[in-house]
């Protein structure tokens, strides 16, 4: 009898069943879960090196700054004459006018042989810019800057041979 318990133990079959399963799915879902975060991580470091870093911002900022300085140094190229704009301020029913003389710093010859030849629409385009405004818009430095960038922007966006640099008002009265 003592030989028969001093006989090997018998082996312990694999496990089958339920408990398997169930490891063989915590297994696959925790590879799942690993493989999402390094995929999350791997996103996040992407996005990081696409977004600008400070210091690419600050040498944009420094070269847009000298880029600005040496176009302030340019002397002015080209100018246009406007002949005098006399119009009707918004919301005075006729009783304060404003008169206007523009000169337009152009980049080229040709955006000033486009100016000339379309005289009459450009004139258009400023009468109506002018006649939406009222004496209180127009009347300080603040509404005089925005007014001068409209015109300049406007007018710019209708030429085709190039754009208008800056306006300059050589005559603002009104009464």
């Amino acid at each position: 009898m003592a030989e028969e318990k001093a006989e090997a133990p018998k082996s312990v079959p694999p496990q089958s069943g339920p408990k398997q399963t169930l490891l063989i799915a915590l297994c696959i879902i925790n590879m799942a879960v690993v493989g999402a975060v390094g995929f999350m991580l791997y996103l996040n470091k992407k996005k990081e090196a696409a977004e600008p870093k400070i210091e690419n911002v600050i040498k944009g900022e420094y070269e847009a700054q000298i880029s600005d300085a040496k176009e302030a140094n340019n002397f002015v190229k080209e100018m246009v004459r406007l002949e005098p704009f006399v119009v009707n301020l918004a919301g005075s029913r006729g009783r304060r006018l404003a008169r206007v003389t523009l000169e337009l710093e152009v980049d080229n010859d040709k955006v000033k042989d486009e100016i000339e030849t379309r005289s009459a629409q450009i004139r258009d385009i400023i009468i109506i810019i002018l006649s939406a405004k009222n004496y209180e818009s127009v009347s300080n430095k603040e509404g005089k800057d925005a007014l001068r960038d409209e015109i300049r922007d406007t007018v710019s966006g209708f030429l085709t041979k190039g754009k208008i640099r800056k306006v300059f008002f050589t005559e603002f009265m009104y009464n």
